[in-house]
């Protein structure tokens, strides 16, 4: 039995089962449809079908970090039983969560002197901070204390590579990420940006490239420059996508008739409600081990 607790937030976008099976812990983020607020809980309480229909639909969204009070909720019954907490957060460029986090943990150290909670940030998002946790849990389970596991992250947590693409831009144009005539432009054009996260942990846009069928390609060609190995990689792979399945297919097809050594086959996931509601249906993000993000 582990002496500490591995935990993270909600939008590292696994589902419910494979956080039980790898035994990791999650705090839900919340999130609005019109109006109603939710739990961030892994499509429990609003399938993400519905969730994803109800946005084309044009219900309006908002979302929510989990503050200081829900952490320290969160950690206590943890350190009650005894247990140090290594816990990674949601990438501190796209959301404040891992400040509540830390003044949580510096909140329970004087209440729990004796035990600690350790607070990193994952530089990641959706499946590929997911991909992050499910090799976290395996050197855990490998007997890595809390310190090392920590370290461990804090070293490695830059190789793991994030590429998106999306088909449909209606929802970047309503959260001002492109301008609306950049969005009408792109879907008469059917541009499809190739985006990715860079060393800070922002989601940065970085090639216009036009038709899904092309990108599609693209975003492969991606994994065979920056995967460890190239096409010899033989770590896990994940996918993630947003009401857009057989765009997902397609690519862990491609990955997977590229990469003869993958550890099994594709992992395809959905984007989470939290997430989702900033990038709306039809978004395809792939994750993989590689080489250290450097911008």
């Amino acid at each position: 039995m582990s002496e500490y607790i591995l935990s993270c937030c909600s939008p590292a976008d696994l589902s419910k089962e494979h956080f039980e099976r790898i035994g990791v812990r999650y705090v839900c983020f919340h999130y609005a449809l019109d109006g109603a607020e939710y739990p961030d809980d892994l499509g429990q309480t609003i399938p993400f079908d519905e969730f994803y229909r109800r946005m084309s639909e044009g219900a309006d969204t908002r979302t929510a970090q989990v503050n200081v009070s829900e952490y320290v909720d969160f950690f206590t019954p943890f350190l009650e039983e005894g247990k140090d907490v290594v816990h990674v957060c949601l990438s501190s460029g796209i959301s404040g969560t891992i400040n509540s986090a830390r003044n949580a943990a510096l909140i329970l150290k004087e209440r729990y002197p004796e035990r600690t909670v350790h607070v990193i940030d994952s530089l990641g998002a959706s499946s590929g901070y997911g991909l992050l946790m499910d090799t976290a849990a395996a050197k855990r389970d490998e007997g890595l204390s809390a310190e090392e596991l920590a370290a461990w992250i804090e070293e490695n947590r830059l190789k793991v590579h994030h590429w998106f693409f999306s088909s449909d831009l209606t929802f970047f144009v309503k959260g001002g990420r492109i301008s609306k005539a950049a969005g009408v432009f792109g879907g008469i054009l059917e541009i499809c940006p190739l985006m990715n996260m860079d060393n800070l942990g922002r989601l940065i846009p970085r090639f216009k490239i036009r038709t899904k069928k092309k990108v599609i390609r693209e975003i492969v060609k991606k994994m065979e420059e920056c995967a460890e190995g190239g096409t010899d990689y033989s770590g896990k792979c994940f996918i993630s996508m947003s009401a857009c399945y057989e765009d997902a297919r397609a690519v862990a097809d491609l990955v997977e008739a590229r990469f003869p050594k993958l550890d099994g086959r594709v992992l395809i996931n959905n984007i989470g409600n939290l997430i989702g509601s900033h990038t709306g249906p039809g978004t395809v993000a792939l994750f993989f081990w590689g080489s250290e993000r450097v911008d």
